[in-house]
């Protein structure tokens, strides 16, 4: 799914309006009937609404959300804030409508004190998407009031105050949502980590926008959905073998960190891969085999790695979790590069080794593929803590050494060689956990040594990994999940897209 910056969702609107055709009015009662229906689902007929309004057509989608509550014998009280002069034709339109109900609304101006009722659960439907520069003035002063409520706000389409292509400074206040509606196509905005306490949790709603002009909308951004990872599963045929699902050396572990070793074979393992070899030190032979019986070893030192074996019969390659940054490993991991022909996956100790050798990083392979979390990726990338400011670095960073970086977190974003960047429509707090990202590495590898291109093993590693996440969950439950949790749910993650 696109991702599609404010200017083109207007024009996709407009464009909707000219071709279903569909009057703009009309296609406001759509969206407002869309958020009304996910409001009855969420919410009993005891609860009661406030719906603050601004005088554009974000405003009259929050007179008409007001209505169609009414209607279903919700009690609605509507606040207008009259930050501007100039009313749009469709807000005027659905005030009318409201009037004609005799429904009293309450205006506020610059002087007034906005009395927050009791008891009330707030819609926002102040500003929208409309935001081109910073909050002042009486909208600046509503939306600090609101925010102070401490109620429980529900946002149309944007958290008002809330930049949807650009990052907010920590002094431009927004809106600080519970829930954000938003239409056809989520915000750049709400990817971004500082912005989590304004959005909270959102929630993409369909509103019939025509395919035709979101399809020809030029996006670099992009939110991986069910139907693109369907595209991307390649079945499997009845006279397929294990060679036919390729051979995989993953090289990890180390004596302290036997661990990192058996969750990336375990989760390799449940990738669909035809072979295993699991590239260790001697001192977790025995626990591998015990661990894992399904994966063959390759001996590669004492009690951290150090020899490196013949690699041509490999159709993939994974490094890096728990291969510790010692000098044996440090010349492992450039002797490796040197003599390797296929994508590499790249996680964990590597990573930390190649932030500290960032010359070797020209003579990586070309779509190998980086798995760091936020820690690994300031190491090597750009040390920022700004989110746009990361972006931008990594995506100039796959652009320049022709890779695949995966940062992993909340919608961890995938960012490609040409460009393009994925954000991850699955998993939970519930993975933020050790091992976790061992198991991303044993999926994402055992995915290449399937010869999906890279960029396809990327984004369906993440997503099945994601995905693996959320059934345990499901389960279990958030707090108490293990990476072990997320390997024993692959194979159900792989079902639901069975025929």
């Amino acid at each position: 799914m696109k991702i599609l910056s404010a200017q083109q969702k207007r024009t996709a609107d407009k464009f909707t309006i000219k071709n279903e055709p569909i009057s703009s009015i009309d296609l406001m009662e759509r969206a407002s009937k869309s958020c009304v229906s996910w409001i009855l689902k969420n919410f009993s007929e005891e609860s009661k609404f406030q719906v603050f309004c601004g005088t554009g057509n974000n405003g009259g989608d929050g007179l008409a959300i007001a209505r169609l509550l009414i209607a279903e014998n919700y009690k609605v009280e509507v606040s207008i804030i009259r930050f501007s002069k100039k009313d749009s034709k469709d807000f005027v339109t659905n005030l009318e409508r409201l009037k004609k109900l005799s429904i009293e609304t309450e205006d506020y101006s610059e002087s007034d004190k906005i009395n927050i009722k009791s008891g009330h659960i707030l819609i926002d439907a102040l500003l929208g998407s409309g935001l081109n520069k910073p909050l002042k003035g009486l909208l600046k002063k509503s939306v600090q009031e609101l925010n102070a409520s401490g109620k429980f706000i529900i946002s149309i389409d944007l958290p008002a105050g809330l930049f949807m292509d650009t990052l907010n400074q920590k002094d431009q206040i927004s809106i600080e949502a519970n829930v954000s509606l938003t239409f056809q196509s989520p915000p750049h905005s709400f990817f971004i980590s500082e912005n989590v306490n304004r959005v909270g949790d959102w929630k993409l709603l369909d509103i019939g926008l025509d395919n035709k002009s979101i399809e020809d909308a030029e996006s670099t951004y992009n939110y991986i959905q069910p139907q693109e990872i369907s595209e991307i599963l390649q079945p499997r045929q009845k006279h397929n073998y294990k060679g036919s699902f390729g051979h995989a050396l993953m090289v990890a572990g180390s004596k302290t960190k036997g661990g990192a070793a058996i969750l990336s074979a375990k989760a390799a393992m449940r990738s669909g891969l035809g072979l295993l070899t699991m590239g260790i030190p001697d001192s977790l032979l025995i626990p591998m085999q015990v661990s894992c019986p399904e994966a063959m070893s390759v001996l590669l030192g004492d009690e951290e790695i150090s020899s490196v074996p013949a690699i041509d019969a490999y159709t993939s390659i994974g490094i890096g979790p728990g291969i510790g940054v010692g000098k044996s490993s440090t010349n492992f991991l450039k002797t490796l590069i040197q003599n390797c022909k296929v994508p590499m996956l790249i996680d964990a100790d590597a990573l930390n080794i190649l932030s500290e050798n960032k010359t070797w990083l020209s003579f990586i392979p070309q779509n190998s593929i980086f798995t760091p979390h936020l820690g690994e990726f300031k190491r090597l990338i750009i040390n920022t803590e700004d989110s746009f400011d990361r972006l931008k670095a990594q995506i100039e960073f796959s652009k320049k050494f022709e890779c695949i970086v995966i940062l992993k977190g909340p919608n961890s974003q995938i960012s490609l060689p040409d460009g393009r960047v994925y954000y991850n429509s699955t998993g939970n707090p519930g993975m933020a956990t050790a091992g976790s990202g061992d198991v991303l590495s044993g999926i994402i590898t055992g995915l290449l040594a399937r010869r999906y291109h890279p960029m396809y093993a990327a984004i369906l590693g993440v997503y099945l990994h994601g995905l693996a996440g959320d059934i345990a969950a499901e389960k279990l439950g958030e707090e108490a999940m293990n990476a072990g949790d997320i390997i024993e749910s692959i194979p159900l993650a792989f079902q639901l897209f069975e025929a």
